[in-house]
Formats: structure tokens, sequence, C-alpha cells
């Protein structure tokens, strides 16, 4: 499941709204907005994560949020270390082969290293 898919999930759990009925309300598939959430799906694009925010009738805040989750849930991520230090390219090879096998504390220990408050975001 992506950050996306996750925050998607939890306000159609908050107002009750089963999945069916929310991809027909939005005229997409079932099975789009469930691989959608799902993370099987690529990020989704500018025009449906406002359609998603006024479905919901969010507020501006809570668009950018969802607007940010979306830009963080591609599932395939492209890494592009030309040009940097080898061990940033070591870094990445070895996240790539070993991300399966985090467990949540040590991604979530991982992610504040780097400035990321998840509590905040995901």
């Amino acid at each position: 499941m992506t950050p996306f898919g996750k925050r998607v999930r939890e306000l159609r759990a908050a107002r009750s709204i089963q999945l069916k009925k929310m991809a027909l309300d939005l005229h997409v598939s079932a099975a789009y907005l469930s691989a959608l959430e799902h993370g099987n799906r690529g990020r989704p694009g500018p025009g449906f994560v406002m359609q998603i925010a006024n479905y919901f009738d969010l507020i501006w805040d809570e668009v950018d949020q969802l607007k940010e989750l979306a830009q963080l849930s591609h599932p395939r991520v492209p890494i592009d270390t030309s040009g940097l230090h080898p061990k940033a390219t070591l870094l990445a090879n070895l996240l790539a082969k070993h991300i399966h096998e985090l467990d949540e504390v040590s991604i979530i220990r991982i992610l504040g290293e780097m400035g990321f408050d998840e509590k905040d975001r995901v």
C-alpha cells in the first residue's frame, strides 16, 4: 500500500464509503481504485488527486497533504545516482535489494535520519 492509497482508504473508512460506490461516483473502475490504494498502479495524476480531494470536501491543508502523498506514492521508484559518491550508488542498490527485509521500526528510523517525520504524513 502506498501513503496515498492508505490516506484514501482512511478517508473512505471515516465516511463509511464503499470502494465500489466511490469508484462509481468518480467514474473509474473499482479495480483501478483498489489497485491505486494497494500500490499496484503508478501514482495518480494531479487531476485525479483533485477529484478525490473534492469528493471528500477536503480543506486546503488536507488537499496539500494529499498532493504530497500522491507525489511520494510511486510504487516503483527509479533512483539516479549518476554523478554522486559511489557510496550513494551502493546505498541505493542495497536499499532496492533489501527493502522488503526492513521492519517498520527500521523504516521509521531511516526516515527520521532523513528528516522525515512520518507521524505527520503517513
